[in-house]
């Protein structure tokens, strides 16, 4: 299966070459054959071996009437909930809590035939840009195992970037879709806010949480994207407008369209490589008849410091109902308050406390009008340049991140990290969509490509994304085999 797409399994299916079944196992031991990456953190079983055994059966019975996913395997992160199936958010405060419901974003992927076989591993609450966060250990990346796979949805892009499956997912608050694709060279989509339902995902921060997938080709990011996407009467920020057929999309080209290159994006802070990959990628696109031209987008430097008020506050309120009362884990004492102190105590780690003191801090007495709402009054003034932005231009192309995947360890304080998301983090604060392709290497580790879009118009992310992937080779590299001292 390694490196194999969606499409290509999907033939396979309908061929009679393999089975549903076949490849839910096929990736499981792709998936145990990584385990010195610690890239997930359990395996769905019994659901697996029945939902492998359904697709088959909707193969068999009426295999015109099934689409793209219909058997194929794939894994999720630990913060979207499956019935029956524990979820614990990479977090010792929610071990073994088994959800009572399926979110929505999955439940359409299961709907399709799509047959989940691993949960992966991610950064406790996803917070965090490295997976070292993780309650669980951290993971690593399969191009180096030394470095990180970026976080917070680092174990989903991993599974993905080794080969083990065709697609996973992962959620971006910040970042953390397009960042580990881009430390691990695959793609990877945060569509616009409101476009896939978020019922189902334990929250960080509500106002900018979106769920979306990892994969080895844009045309299978839009395959998952379409099944999932959709308006959700169950999460009061779904957006009730239609989606667009974005595989319509797809082929059309970049003939014609104008792509703006932020300034600001291309400052100081990037490495060498990073800059001359993305110069590089600029070129081919101008190749395929793309007009590339500069725009500004002066609060940008403030976009960090915003995000950092606005995530934090909404993580604090959140995580309140983590109290080890009604599930997760229970430390019991004398009296209710030191039970939810020392219940939080041991089950949140280091960067979640941080959070939530700096969100409680952020919201409190005296504070929430100079913190909180000026946070959200520049929040408004990002959205207002992006839109501006889009008034001249079709979509926005720039660096993913400023840096390759760092090593573990490397950084060691909150800031070092948090700057790790600074190109990423306004996307979120706009609510736009967005997407990271590989396009490159630099000391040997891929570089991605970041195209963003105006709100509602992921299609067209995806096409331009889609143009840059089919002219160049750098989605079809694999890493090399993990070294022998760590398989």
């Amino acid at each position: 299966m390694s490196g194999e797409t969606v499409g290509e399994l999907g033939a396979r299916l309908r061929s009679g070459e393999t089975t549903p079944v076949e490849l839910a196992n096929e990736a499981r031991s792709a998936i145990e054959s990584l385990a010195s990456l610690h890239p997930v953190l359990r395996y769905t079983g019994a659901l697996t071996e029945r939902l492998a055994g359904r697709a088959a059966r909707m193969l068999a019975e009426s295999p015109e009437a099934t689409g793209p996913l219909c058997g194929i395997p794939f894994a999720y992160k630990d913060v979207l909930c499956v019935e029956g199936v524990e979820t614990s958010a990479g977090s010792k405060i929610l071990q073994g809590f088994i959800p009572p419901y399926t979110g929505t974003a999955l439940a359409r992927l299961l709907d399709a035939g799509a047959v989940p076989v691993a949960v992966t591993n991610c950064d406790e609450f996803a917070m965090g840009s490295s997976n070292e966060n993780s309650a669980y250990g951290p993971v690593g990346n399969p191009w180096d195992p030394s470095r990180v796979p970026g976080g917070s949805s680092g174990g989903s892009a991993a599974v993905v970037a080794a080969g083990a499956v065709p697609f996973s997912l992962g959620t971006d608050t910040g970042g953390s879709i397009r960042q580990p694709a881009s430390f691990c060279g695959v793609a990877g989509f945060k569509p616009t806010y409101g476009r896939v339902s978020r019922y189902g995902l334990i929250a960080f921060a509500s106002s900018l949480d979106q769920i979306g997938p990892f994969a080895r080709s844009v045309a299978d990011v839009a395959a998952v994207f379409t099944a999932m996407a959709g308006f959700d009467p169950r999460d009061s920020t779904s957006s009730p407008s239609a989606v667009e057929p974005v595989s319509a999309e797809l082929d059309r080209g970049v003939e014609g369209m104008r792509l703006g290159v932020p300034r600001e994006y291309m400052g100081e802070g990037l490495e060498p490589g990073v800059r001359q990959a993305v110069k590089s990628a600029f070129s081919v696109l101008e190749g395929l008849g793309a007009t590339l031209v500069e725009v500004s987008l002066p609060t940008t430097d403030a976009a960090l410091s915003t995000y950092y008020i606005i995530a934090p506050a909404e993580c604090s309120a959140n995580l309140a109902r983590m109290d080890g009362v009604r599930f997760g884990l229970h430390v019991d004492r004398a009296s209710l308050t030191d039970t939810y102190l020392q219940s939080r105590d041991q089950g949140f780690g280091p960067e979640v406390k941080r959070r939530i003191m700096l969100g409680t801090y952020a919201l409190s007495s005296g504070y929430y009008d100079a913190y909180y709402r000026q946070a959200q009054k520049v929040r408004t003034l990002i959205a207002a340049e992006f839109d501006t932005a889009f008034e001249n231009v079709d979509a926005l192309v720039c660096p993913t991140s400023p840096v390759v995947a760092f090593e573990k360890g490397a950084k060691n304080d909150p800031l070092s990290m948090y700057l790790c998301d600074v190109l990423t983090i306004p996307v979120n604060l706009a609510g736009l969509p967005g997407i990271s392709v590989p396009c490159g290497v630099s000391d040997g580790l891929p570089v991605g490509l970041q195209v963003i879009g105006p709100r509602f118009q992921d299609g067209r992310v995806l096409r331009v994304a889609h143009a840059y992937e089919q002219a160049t080779e750098w989605h079809t590299r694999l890493p090399g085999p993990l070294p022998a001292v760590m398989a």
